[in-house]
């Protein structure tokens, strides 16, 4: 089969120019396009579990109101979500935000109280009333419940949470279950162990497993949405171990495989490990998940409308 050229017109849509990548199928263009395709076949199958691992600064990267656009269409459900992601998601919850850096010296932003990453800031006046707002939840929290698991920490801080662009809100009101296996490494786990040394309050990470392990020998099928690398995308993998692997999966990453890190690890790779089944439908794609995801969510929820 030929490698066609891609095409661009006026008032071509998202969707257009994703067919054009599958119409030429090479290099970053027919990865990009396979992506799109997996991930439409597994949002339209009824008998498919969707889980998705978000690892990287996603949430303060801009991701969030995709994220949560996913959860209340029924698109995603399950995640698995790094700490840092779900602190940042409370913070603009809690009224605080993230900011562009505009290439200021690092020392002087410390001195100013802001934190970066990579091209973006946030104010430790943010982090202050985060920490005020998730002790008060916590408090809340443990008043009823003195031993819970992460999961359901998690649960019952979205129900407490008033924001409609909040991912955290918006699972606990959509029965999306969200496990974060690195919790305590983030603001919203320091703020847990702070917590927990003068209240009788146990969060229980080994009980995540018995409700996990539940959801995935229940589903038919399972497919995966793995943005990133790291423990998230692991989590996700090795769940499904138990049986037999994922049957399909797309991952973006920035990661390269030559070091043998999991991040960087093609998706092919998982089939040796039984992480996902021989014969299951794969994409990797190499590069900036805010820039390649919104593009192929946004041809994939084009795709569905068409059909």
């Amino acid at each position: 089969m030929k490698v066609n050229q891609i095409n661009v017109d006026n008032n071509m849509k998202v969707l257009d120019l994703l067919n054009e990548f599958d119409k030429s199928g090479v290099l970053g263009a027919g990865k990009v396009a396979r992506a799109c395709n997996v991930l439409t076949d597994m949002i339209k199958d009824p008998e498919m579990k969707v889980f998705m691992s978000l690892g990287g600064p996603l949430i303060p990267g801009g991701m969030r109101n995709i994220v949560t656009k996913m959860i209340k269409e029924g698109h995603v459900d399950l995640i698995v979500s790094s700490g840092a992601n779900i602190t940042h998601d409370l913070v603009e919850a809690f009224g605080g935000s993230h900011y562009r850096h505009e290439g200021r010296d690092d020392e002087d932003l410390n001195a100013e109280g802001i934190g970066r990453i990579a091209d973006i800031n946030v104010g430790s006046d943010d982090f202050t009333i985060f920490e005020t707002e998730i002790t008060k939840i916590y408090e809340r929290i443990s008043s009823e419940k003195k031993h819970i698991s992460i999961q359901e920490l998690i649960h019952e801080i979205g129900i407490l949470v008033d924001d409609e662009n909040s991912f955290v809100a918006a699972a606990a009101r959509n029965d999306v279950p969200i496990f974060a296996p690195g919790l305590i490494d983030s603001m919203m786990g320091l703020q847990l162990w702070i917590f927990s040394q003068d209240h009788d309050f146990v969060v229980d990470a080994v009980a995540d497993m018995h409700y996990l392990s539940d959801i995935v020998f229940g589903a038919e099928k399972v497919g995966a949405v793995l943005l990133g690398g790291g423990l998230t995308k692991h989590y996700t993998l090795a769940s499904n171990i138990l049986k037999g692997g994922l049957d399909a999966a797309i991952q973006i990453t920035m990661d390269r495989p030559e070091a043998g890190s999991l991040g960087g690890a093609p998706l092919e790779e998982a089939k040796s490990w039984s992480k996902a089944r021989c014969g299951s439908n794969l994409a990797s794609v190499v590069g900036d998940v805010t820039v390649i995801f919104p593009l192929i969510y946004a041809a994939a929820l084009d795709k569905i409308k068409c059909d």
